[in-house]
């Protein structure tokens, strides 16, 4: 996409610190559901990661365990795209076991879709989220999980509830219902369909069933071309912020 690059994406030693850095957990986020703990990943505290172990997991009867999986396979797409909406994540044995550690993203906590979506500066970021999420098929893009950056870019967290088998979208972001998608956008989702669903990705879903489905999203938007509408008004997660 014809977007600034993301400053800290491609910062070998943040991205060696999630891989290998000692994690040192802070506390528990609040208001998750999951067990979610903010962490440090460095000698110095100076970087920090949101870490989510298995053993943090509640059962659900319409995901199965190991949604931390989910985590990085949305990061893992986010990246074959190009588009980098998904901040780094990584699979890690930490203090509570296994788990995912993504990159903590220094935002404005007070801003989120709601309060930003008029403004055109974000559409470009907003415009990739919406699509990446009918790819990866999210079941719960609410508006404070679009996160505005230091670096004044929108990151999308949150992922864990992606990639199912059935269509489940329910997301905030219906702005752009009926519009064209930018064709920056329709050439990586080209290149992804040409390519086919990277191992990095599909490794960590469940079946072939989900495999095979992110692609048949994928094809769905090259066919439309535009941002799909729901009919039905019910396509939102709740709370929505």
């Amino acid at each position: 996409m014809n977007l600034p690059p993301r400053r800290h994406l491609d910062d070998a030693a943040t991205l060696d610190a999630l891989r290998t850095g000692p994690i040192d957990i802070l506390g528990r986020m609040p208001w998750s559901s999951n067990g979610t703990y903010l962490v440090s990943i460095d000698a110095e505290g100076e970087r920090k990661a949101i870490y989510k172990p298995l053993r943090g997991e509640r059962p659900l009867w319409d995901f199965p365990s190991g949604l931390y999986k989910r985590e990085i396979a949305a990061y893992e797409l986010s990246a074959a795209l190009g588009w980098q909406v998904v901040p780094p994540t990584v699979l890690r044995d930490g203090p509570l076991g296994e788990g995912s550690l993504q990159l903590f993203v220094d935002a404005d906590f007070e801003q989120h879709y709601f309060t930003v979506s008029d403004e055109a500066r974000y559409k470009p970021d907003l415009q990739a989220i919406c699509a990446f999420d009918i790819v990866a098929n999210n079941t719960d893009r609410k508006s404070g999980h679009c996160l505005i950056g230091k670096d004044e870019r929108v990151y999308a967290i949150d992922n864990g509830l992606s990639f199912h088998a059935e269509f489940k979208l329910r997301t905030v972001l219906w702005d752009y219902a009926g519009e064209e998608i930018p064709m920056t956008l329709l050439d990586d989702l080209e290149r992804l369909a040409q390519a086919g669903l990277p191992a990095a990705v599909g490794d960590l879903l469940d079946d072939d069933e989900e495999r095979d489905a992110c692609l048949q999203r994928t094809h769905l938007l090259l066919r439309s071309r535009r941002f799909p509408s729901d009919p039905t008004g019910r396509r939102y997660p709740w709370p929505l912020v």
